[in-house]
């Protein structure tokens, strides 16, 4: 149930939000009554959703900030934009994925996937969490996949980079239970979405989700599934590729916070 909160004066923060689970993000924060900084490249798509959501919202503070994260120089100059904000959450939602083996891939295709999915995610969330750990209910949620928690055929390379952002996320959250912080560390992990997904992983004009998955989720539905995670106290939103269920779980990577094997501090 949506909580009618327009009194809140802070910002969420949502990356690749000019279309697909981004879109749909904002949306559902801004009914929250959260003030957004929003970014993708694409400026005309995020000018539309700003006009979206402030006929609805009208009171609501919408910044935009059209950029290309890819580029490592753009990834901390977007920070310094930002910061000087109230922020309060922050979602590192923007990324690409690729189908092809590992002997065909497009390497220049993977470098700027790898450079988006894995670096522009971990500078963003480094800082975010250095400025605002100690920030009254602060989240950050990354956007993995069932990807970054089960090995995919022909997308090893994707799925490497999500079992990456699933294990960062996954060990940031015990670093900031163990510091005592205020701040909390999610990460969602949707399966098959339609959106602009499997045209770019495929590099084709069309993909019809229809044929080629059959089930998967909405956008919206996702976004559903997001709110449904900052909402709680878990760690983990997972959507089980098998059945397309749910669950809001605790970290599912071993975690070695008390061996008497790790490195004297």
């Amino acid at each position: 149930m949506l909580q009618n909160t327009k009194s809140i004066k802070s910002y969420t923060v949502i990356t690749g939000a000019s279309s697909g689970i981004g879109y749909e993000t904002a949306k559902v924060f801004a009914e929250r009554g959260s003030n957004l900084i929003l970014t993708a490249r694409r400026k005309d798509r995020l000018e539309t959703l700003r006009q979206e959501i402030l006929t609805l919202y009208p009171t609501l503070d919408i910044v935009l900030k059209a950029t290309d994260l890819s580029v490592s120089q753009n990834v901390f100059g977007l920070y310094e934009e930002v910061k000087s904000y109230p922020l309060q959450t922050w979602i590192n939602n923007a990324g690409f994925g690729n189908y092809d083996s590992v002997s065909h891939q497009d390497l220049e295709k993977i470098s700027q996937m790898l450079h988006l999915n894995v670096e522009a995610l971990t500078t963003l969330s480094s800082l975010f969490v250095r400025d605002f750990k100690d920030t009254e209910k602060a989240q950050l949620i990354n956007v993995s996949s069932c990807g970054g928690y089960t090995i995919v055929p022909n997308a090893v390379t994707y799925c490497a980079a999500k079992f990456y952002v699933s294990a960062f996320t996954e060990g940031l959250s015990w670093e900031l239970k163990t510091a005592h912080a205020k701040m909390q560390a999610k990460v969602l992990a949707p399966a098959a979405t339609k959106t602009e997904f499997g045209k770019v992983a495929n590099d084709v004009a069309e993909y019809d989700y229809d044929k080629l998955f059959g089930t998967y989720h909405t956008s919206a539905q996702i976004a559903a599934f997001l709110l449904d995670l900052y909402d709680s106290d878990k760690v983990v939103g997972l959507v089980d590729r098998e059945n397309f269920s749910f669950h809001l779980c605790e970290p599912q990577f071993q975690y070695a916070g008390n061996s008497q094997h790790n490195q004297k501090m």
